[in-house]
């Protein structure tokens, strides 16, 4: 190992300069986020943007620190752990934004809009745990080699099981987007959507295989050994998917609430009750997935959208885009009758 340091907890010196550029770049773009999910009213969408932003901000500025303390170990393992927690929060945002997606076409989503959203963050959460309880022991390499070992199982299964959700979420929104190719229903908004979804996931799963191919190395392996893999595989991706959002915000193309739709005409958009999970929250807590629910046919009991295409079909009093007091009315009416009639041109 030519770049080898004595005593460095990275194996090398650490670069100086880059950590700080990199935590102004993703607080400038944490601030945006903030900003942008303000203005567009987006918050159950995009409020976790800022938060990922900030953990980018504080494992650089740790990882800063580390650089003129290499041998500290509380710094290294701070650091370490910050970094791999921020792109599954972005990951997360990707969860909600896709879900209001499907919310806006739930027709032609390939499985229930809410289980979305519930399923990969169940995912997500459980990542974020191996990551906590893996990295530490990896990290640590005063700890005995057993201890080592299964911190190294933990964070290799969780990087994959963050591989194995990236190409899931892909391929849900694939099929979406087919569907609503064929139905003629995909407008310029929600492609523009895809597209950045699409982008956005392909960029995390790249710097999910480069982090594979690290810990599968190990430590005497050319990666983990060789800074600027670092930079250019998890920085600079991430920052460019960090910018990528702030420039193409989905809060700008998506309703904000999850109650809007778009009808099968694909000119009007209708207000409907949403989907709530009614369950007690014991059992949200122990099945999540709602397991029992699709077993039982629960998704489709809670398929408003096929009750007002039952009920209603094309009849709905069109409202003008404009006319926020009667798109307000008309919620109100439509929350109390549980009736999804409410409609206006888009």
């Amino acid at each position: 190992m030519a770049n080898y340091v004595p005593g460095s907890y990275f194996v090398y010196a650490p670069n100086k300069g880059a950590p700080i550029a990199f935590a102004i770049f993703f607080a400038i773009s944490g601030l945006l986020f903030a900003y942008q999910t303000y203005k567009y009213k987006c918050w159950r969408m995009t409020v976790i943007l800022p938060w990922g932003a900030t953990i980018f901000v504080a494992g650089f500025v740790t990882r800063e620190l580390g650089a003129y303390h290499y041998d500290e170990l509380p710094i290294f393992i701070a650091q370490t752990v910050l970094l791999l927690e921020a792109p599954p929060v972005y990951a997360a945002a990707l969860y909600f934004i896709l879900g209001r997606t499907l919310y806006y076409i739930p027709y032609l989503s390939p499985i229930h809009p809410g289980r979305v959203v519930t399923t990969f963050l169940g995912i997500d959460a459980l990542i974020g745990i191996m990551i906590a309880n893996g990295a530490w022991r990896l990290a640590d390499r005063d700890s005995s080699e057993g201890q080592q070992k299964a911190g190294a199982g933990l964070v290799k299964a969780s990087i994959i099981l963050q591989a194995v959700s990236c190409i899931g979420f892909v391929a849900i929104a694939a099929l979406f987007h087919v569907r609503a190719a064929k139905q003629g229903i995909l407008n310029r908004k929600l492609r523009t959507v895809l597209i950045v979804l699409y982008i956005s996931m392909t960029l995390i799963f790249t710097r999910t295989v480069y982090r594979i191919v690290e810990y599968f190395e190990g430590y005497t392996g050319d990666v983990i050994t060789h800074e600027p893999y670092f930079w250019v595989f998890e920085s600079t991706l991430m920052l460019i998917n960090s910018w990528m959002l702030n420039i193409f915000f989905p809060g700008r193309y998506l309703p904000r609430s999850n109650k809007v739709y778009l009808a099968r005409d694909g000119k009007s958009e209708i207000i409907g009750p949403g989907w709530v999970d009614k369950r007690p929250f014991l059992v949200t807590f122990f099945d999540p997935f709602d397991i029992w629910g699709l077993i039982k046919g629960r998704d489709k009991a809670t398929a408003f959208w096929e009750e007002e295409n039952k009920r209603h079909g094309d009849a709905g009093q069109p409202l003008e885009t404009n006319d926020q007091q009667g798109v307000l009315a008309a919620t109100q009416e439509a929350r109390k009758q549980h009736d999804p009639i409410v409609r206006q041109e888009v």
